[in-house]
């Protein structure tokens, strides 16, 4: 039998890409300068990997459930609880979580009798990404009554929050009111059934009233009065009921860490019964200390055999369809990953991804390949020398799916059950 070892899957948000002109057809990633990234393809084993699967768009959250061994088919309702979970809210069973932004629209909004918004359209979806004085938005909205359903609100990261409604008949399918794009009106929840249509009715009227209590909130007549957008009303989308999901640890046979910067994400770890830190300087933003998120990750491995560690920061390089940002953000990933392979012991596994490809061309996730790379002891190094989109493409990995990293890892660390006599 050979001798344990621990493992860790660093994972860059969204960074892949596609070829930019203005790098002379190069990806950002291919662009930047990522030494340690390059050490690590060199070092180690490489391959192009389908998130979920091939030409599938990820989610963040579908993604790190199919990274982590889950099966997003079979086990995601919806990206709202892990949100709710992730920043601290109580969820309780029958509770229907929702992602929110606060965002900024311009007009008057207006609902009419048959759930549809008018007299308003988006100006900003993240209002300016504001991360100032959204405790107390959320205060103002939080605890909302409608009918027999109570509304509860907490912030997120950034413009990022979640709200829980608590009430009975309540069903989860129901569509989102965030329309995803600027210039157009809040879309009015619709139910696929029943109770979802409760909970639609309830989610537009909580929206209307949002905006009622927030257009001139303190903290945006301040906020105006300084140049910048209000966060004037509350977009929910993503509704989902908590899903029972095995622990990590009964899965694996291993303690499992998460070091991640948004609420998303650590919901997922908590649901899975990770341990799940808090890390002074992980903001979800472009100022986040990656070096923080490096030392924790070091710290976590020092008891237990398994860390995720997630980076915002290249994702919103591609949200924001800027490149000098994205490639900042790979050189931020860069950082994080000299700071684990410095500080952690040799006999780590060290896997670098990303959970989604973000194109500065499209501004959204796509479901293009992302690169791979593993090393450590008992790793077969490849001909690769370089950590990118397509240098990847003639590793030994090959191209694998998101549901392979698990397999993969416990084998090279020599905790896996054998299949078979």
């Amino acid at each position: 039998m050979s001798t344990r070892t621990k493992g860790a899957v660093l994972i860059a948000d969204g960074l892949g890409d596609r070829p930019v002109a203005e790098l002379d057809g190069r990806t950002p990633l291919e662009a930047a300068d990522t030494p340690y990234l390059d050490r690590v393809a060199a070092e180690g084993e490489c391959g192009q990997m389908d998130p979920i699967a091939p030409g599938v768009r990820p989610g963040s959250d579908t993604a790190h459930l199919a990274i982590l061994g889950y099966d997003p088919f079979k086990v995601y309702t919806g990206r709202g609880p892990f949100e709710a979970l992730g920043i601290g809210m109580d969820v309780q069973r029958g509770d229907i979580c929702f992602r929110c932004n606060f965002a900024t629209i311009e007009g008057e909004l207006t609902l009419t009798s048959d759930g549809k918004f008018t007299g308003a359209k988006v100006a900003d979806r993240r209002a300016q990404r504001i991360s100032e004085g959204t405790h107390d938005l959320a205060e103002a909205v939080n605890g909302m009554t409608v009918e027999d359903v109570t509304c509860y609100v907490k912030e997120s990261v950034e413009h990022r929050a979640a709200l829980v409604l608590r009430g009975p008949g309540l069903g989860a399918d129901v569509s989102d009111v965030d329309p995803h794009d600027a210039d157009a009106p809040p879309h009015g929840a619709e139910g696929k059934d029943e109770s979802s249509r409760k909970t639609a009715r309830i989610a537009n009227q909580f929206v209307l009233r949002s905006w009622e209590a927030l257009k001139d909130h303190p903290v945006n007549q301040q906020r105006v009065a300084d140049g910048k957008l209000p966060a004037n009303i509350v977009m929910p989308r993503g509704a989902g009921i908590a899903p029972h999901l095995e622990a990590f640890a009964e899965r694996y046979g291993v303690p499992g860490a998460c070091i991640v910067e948004t609420g998303l994400i650590a919901g997922i770890g908590r649901y899975l019964e990770m341990t799940v830190p808090e890390v002074p300087g992980a903001t979800g933003g472009m100022d986040t200390d990656e070096l923080a998120l490096a030392r924790a990750v070091v710290e976590m491995l020092a008891d237990h055999d398994f860390v995720l560690c997630n980076l915002k920061a290249p994702d919103l390089g591609g949200h924001d369809s800027d490149v000098r940002g994205k490639m900042v953000g790979a050189q931020k990933f860069d950082n994080l990953v000299a700071a684990v392979l410095d500080g952690a012991a040799d006999e780590v596994h060290v896997a670098i991804t990303a959970d989604h490809a973000t194109p500065i061309s499209f501004g959204d996730h796509s479901g293009d390949t992302v690169p791979i790379a593993i090393c450590g002891p008992n790793v077969r190094p490849d001909s690769v020398r370089s950590f990118g989109e397509r240098a990847v493409v003639a590793g030994g990995l090959a191209r694998i799916r998101g549901s392979d990293i698990m397999p993969i890892l416990t084998n090279l660390m020599g905790v896996q059950e054998k299949f078979g006599a």
